[in-house]
């Protein structure tokens, strides 16, 4: 046998044995398969509530954000005095302050009638507060007494205003007891604690939640002049305001807000402890599927050492099967995660997106987990004695 045959030959040889036995083959990609749908599943929901999590702070016009020293997240937000947010703009830098009020309130489904919770967000309609298409291009009709814009990513309970807007239809409903009037739409993903969203004005949101009082706002957004050093701006406005509240800078913000989803809830754990178990459950999978191999094949592989050949060849071919494995089972997993990510999309709002580095990072876990079970499986490959089988 020739040294170009001996390398040519593994890989030959894998594949022969794992066609032998399709049934075995079917079973080993399908168990794959679900374990990359789970571990892209898990990934996906994650992903989805980082994304979702952040969408309201990548929108704010501003560099710095301003809140309270007790504010946790956007679902766990205190309000503080909007003094300290005119405060900060007599520091060197700043161009100008916008305040934002945020709270939840009950919106009556002009369809069905029944009341759900909606996140509100008050914003001063005189500047530019959040960068979303919708909600600049309709700014000005906020200055009209009892209007909102409505959140196109919202759920289903909430009723088809999105559609019923866009055909034409003039859409009245209550919010708190007070009638108001949709006048706009704009886009803001749902997230796992945030059903839906609706903006207006301040002097607006301040009729509609009744309970709010004026000057006691919850987030504050600050922009800077431009050519103005952030860090400077930053740290000077942290030496003259009071600890009750802390400024940031809106990546800062973003990044906070995923910290306390991550860490300060069992969510962001949940999904990474799904990530290892599909890992597991698929390890499990392959083993099985190897280690039988390996057992049915044992006196081939005895005949194979009899005929000279090393342990480490036919190891190799083990590990090539594993790898095989792998790929086979990872192209379906891929699609089938593809469609379901689709049909979460549509079905919760949530934005479920692949991307490039979600597909590599699978792929090499599944490379990883067939890997790992193919060095447990050889261990029977190794004690395979010619003396022994015949």
């Amino acid at each position: 046998m020739t040294k170009m045959t001996q390398k040519k030959k593994p890989l030959f040889l894998s594949w022969l044995q794992l066609r032998k036995e399709r049934a075995l083959l079917l079973v080993a990609i399908a168990g794959i398969s679900f374990a990359d749908v789970l571990m892209f599943l898990q990934m996906g929901f994650r992903g989805a509530l980082f994304s979702s999590a952040v969408e309201f702070h990548n929108s704010l016009n501003g560099e710095l954000v301003m809140l309270s020293g007790r504010s946790r997240a956007l679902i766990s937000l205190d309000r503080f005095s909007e003094r300290r947010l005119y405060q900060a703009a007599g520091v060197t830098g700043v161009a100008s302050v916008s305040p934002i009020y945020l709270n939840a309130i009950q919106w009556r489904n002009p369809e069905n009638k029944e009341i759900w919770d909606i996140y509100a967000i008050g914003i001063n309609p005189e500047h530019q507060v959040m960068n979303v298409p919708g909600v600049e291009a309709n700014r000005e009709k906020l200055r009209e007494p009892d209007t909102v814009l409505f959140n196109l990513g919202s759920r289903r309970e909430f009723g088809a205003i999105a559609q019923r807007f866009e055909s034409g239809e003039s859409i009245t409903t209550e919010i708190n007891e007070r009638q108001v009037q949709v006048q706009g739409l704009f886009k803001l993903s749902p997230t796992f604690g945030i059903n839906a969203y609706l903006v207006t004005s301040d002097v607006n949101f301040l009729r509609m939640a009744n309970f709010r009082r004026g000057g006691l706002i919850d987030v504050g957004v600050i922009k800077l002049k431009p050519g103005a050093d952030v860090q400077a701006v930053l740290a000077a406005m942290r030496l003259r305001l009071p600890n009750d509240v802390k400024v940031m800078t809106r990546d800062d913000y973003a990044r906070a807000e995923v910290a306390f989803w991550n860490a300060s809830t069992p969510v962001g754990y949940t999904f990474d402890l799904g990530v290892v178990i599909a890992f597991i459950v698929g390890a499990v999978i392959v083993y099985q599927i190897l280690y039988s191999d390996v057992t049915n094949h044992l006196p081939e592989y005895a005949t194979l050492k009899a005929m000279g050949f090393r342990d480490r060849y036919l190891l190799i071919v083990v590990f090539q099967e594993s790898l095989i494995l792998a790929a086979l089972g990872f192209v379906p997993g891929t699609l089938i995660a593809l469609g379901i990510y689709r049909i979460t999309n549509i079905a919760t709002m949530l934005p479920m997106a692949m991307d490039l580095g979600r597909v590599v990072f699978v792929f090499v876990l599944t490379a990883i987990m067939s890997s790992s079970s193919a060095a447990i499986a050889v261990r029977k490959l190794q004690t395979a004695d010619p003396a022994d089988i015949f």
